[in-house]
Formats: structure tokens, C-alpha cells, sequence
């Protein structure tokens, strides 16, 4: 009975133990954040509780375990669990405690400056940071535990080192589209490329990007679809970026019309128009005619805006505005299908006999 009275007392009271002491590191961190609200730090830093107290518990269930010679099972089973758990619980503790840091970083930054598009890249930057050094934390926390904990594997690794050669030639070749994708979303990260945040146009769909991984980028398109692209593709084809080098745009409404149209009247109208719109920027605005065919002209009216949200609602009411008053005011500048019957040849002289 001693035997397994005294394990369930000693790893009950170290547990109950792990959780007073989570708890009041907990009510610190509440207080610290009342103390401090000009920072987010203290109150992210609250998402750490559960990976410490794991963190807590498995390593004072292994001290309990060794200090007080408990025997639960045969061999060393648990003690080689416990320890696992504490490596993973220590992997994941450093990168809660990583993201919060960033995140206070992150929102501190924001507060401080005006440019956005400066916010989106740190943004973009630190979100990459993190993929990166959760994916390093990981692979790490796995390599200590199976060369720490399983002995055996060393010995299987070490006969492997002489076929290393190969297998990293192997591996290369099998991860190549891995790889390109990985050091792609890195250079994008650092190249201001692209940002989380920016309006693109890829293949012909117009949205925002919404999410930066290390092998994928996610694009939301104006319709709340999303379009998910590796991130090789902007390394190695042409995309439009609309938020590159400042949130001003022109936008741009084509329209084809009759050669009778009047392009004076048509132009007063825009203008019109314009200075009535709060989604135009007041910086530019033109209407020219850039092409003709047999049949019609073609009109291009061209008006700035803030940003790509507007550019694309001020393109829309312009195009619908301009169809609309040529149709009630001047219908005959719409064009038409030509129905006149084609010009009789003239008759031919038959020669005197």
C-alpha cells in the first residue's frame, strides 16, 4: 500500500504545488498590466501560463521522481516521458514568450508612426521571424530529445554519417520546391517585395494579401474568396502591386462611344462629378480620347484616389455615371451597330458592237 500511497502523495502535492505557483505568477502579470498600461507585454505574456505550468509540473515530477527513488512502472519509461514533456513544454514556453514580445513590439511600433506601409513590413518581417524560429525551436527541441533520451539512436546516427553524402543529395533534390519556397517567402519578407497588407492583381484577380508563410501566400479577393500561391510565384513572374511606393493611385475607366460623341460636354461632366466624390483625392483627374476604330472612339477618364479601396469604388461610379448621362443626355454617343445597306456599285459600260 506504501508503495502506491507514497508516488500518488508525492506527485499530487508537486503537481498542486506547479499550479499555486502558475497561479500566482498569473495574478503578477494581472497587476504588472494595471501598473503599466502604456504596454501590451505584461498581458501577453499571460498566454504563457499553460506551457509554464506544464513546464513547472513535468520538471518537479522528475526532481520529485529521482529525489524521492518512486517506482511507478519497469525500467526508466517515465522518466524518459517526463523529460520529453519538459523539453517540449520549454520549446513551446520560449515561443509563447517569443510571439508576445513580438506582438508588444509589433503594437508599440504602430503607435508611434504614421506609415503604413513601413507597419506592414515590420508586420510582415516579424511574422516570418516567428515561422522561422518556431520551425528552428521545433526541430531542435526533437533532435534533444531523441539524442538525450534515446541512447540507442546514437549509434544509429553515427553509422548513417557515412551515407550522408547521398542522402543530402537525395534530400535536396526531393525538397528542391520546399526549399526555393522557403528562401522565396524570406526574400519577400526582407525584399519589400510584397507585405501583408498590399493590394495585388495576380493572374487577373484583384484582392489583398492576408497571410505570409514560409511556403504559401494567401490573398484575399474583393469577393472574401481566397486565393492561395506559392511564394516562389512573386520571385518569378510579374504581379501588379498596387500599394508599392505609396497608397496613391490613379484609377482608370475606358469607354467606348460613337464619333459623334461630345467629348467637351463629356469631360465638364467628369468634372462635375469629381468635386462631389469624397472617394476622390483631389489630385488629379483627366478625360482624353486615346484610340479610334471605323466605328468608335475610345475615351479614357482617369481621377486619383487614396488607396486602392477607393480607386476601385471611384472606378465603378464613374463608369456607371458617364454611361448613364450620355444615355439620357446624348444617346446617339453610344455606340451602335451599323445598319446602313452598303453602296451600290456603279454600273458597268458594255462596249459598242
Amino acid at each position: 500500500m506504501d508503495d502506491v500511497l507514497r508516488p500518488l502523495l508525492v506527485i499530487g502535492g508537486t503537481i498542486t504545488l506547479t499550479l499555486v505557483i502558475g497561479w500566482l505568477i498569473d495574478r503578477a502579470l494581472r497587476a504588472a498590466d494595471r501598473r503599466h498600461p502604456e504596454t501590451r507585454l505584461w498581458s501577453l505574456l499571460r498566454s504563457c501560463q499553460l506551457p509554464l505550468q506544464i513546464l513547472l509540473g513535468s520538471a518537479a515530477v522528475q526532481i520529485s521522481y529521482a529525489a524521492w527513488d518512486l517506482a511507478l512502472g519497469r525500467g526508466d519509461v517515465i522518466p524518459k516521458m517526463l523529460a520529453t514533456l519538459t523539453i517540449a513544454a520549454a520549446a513551446w514556453l520560449v515561443i509563447r514568450a517569443a510571439d508576445a514580445v513580438g506582438e508588444n513590439t509589433l503594437a508599440r511600433y504602430e503607435a508611434r508612426t504614421d506609415d503604413l506601409a513601413r507597419a506592414r513590413q515590420f508586420r510582415t518581417q516579424l511574422t516570418m521571424l516567428r515561422r522561422v524560429v518556431t520551425t528552428v525551436l521545433a526541430i531542435v527541441a526533437s533532435a534533444v530529445a531523441i539524442l538525450l533520451l534515446f541512447p540507442d539512436l546514437r549509434t544509429l546516427g553515427t553509422s548513417m554519417l557515412a551515407s550522408a553524402g547521398v542522402i543530402g543529395v537525395i534530400a535536396g533534390v526531393a525538397a528542391q520546391s520546399m526549399l526555393g519556397n522557403l528562401f522565396a517567402g524570406l526574400q519577400i519578407a526582407f525584399g519589400e517585395s510584397v507585405k501583408i497588407g498590399d493590394t495585388v492583381v495576380v493572374d487577373g484577380e484583384w484582392g489583398t494579401v492576408e497571410e505570409l508563410s514560409l511556403a504559401f501566400l494567401t490573398i484575399r479577393i474583393w469577393d472574401d474568396r481566397r486565393l492561395t500561391m506559392p511564394v516562389s510565384y512573386f520571385n518569378s513572374r510579374p504581379y501588379e502591386n498596387w500599394s508599392r511606393g505609396g497608397h496613391e493611385i490613379t484609377a482608370t475607366v475606358y469607354l467606348h462611344l460613337d464619333h459623334a460623341t461630345p467629348v467637351p460636354e463629356l469631360r465638364k461632366r467628369l468634372q462635375d462629378f469629381l468635386l462631389g466624390r469624397a472617394d476622390w483625392d483631389g489630385r488629379v483627374w483627366s478625360l482624353v480620347v486615346t484610340d479610334s476604330t471605323p466605328t468608335t472612339i475610345q475615351v479614357r477618364a482617369a481621377m486619383s484616389a487614396k488607396d486602392s479601396s477607393d480607386a476601385w469604388t471611384l472606378r465603378c461610379a464613374v463608369r456607371e455615371e458617364l454611361i448613364a448621362w450620355l444615355r439620357d443626355h446624348h444617346p446617339y454617343a453610344l455606340p451602335r451597330v451599323p445598319t446602313a445597306p452598303a453602296a451600290i456599285p456603279p454600273a458597268r459600260e458594255h462596249p459598242a458592237t
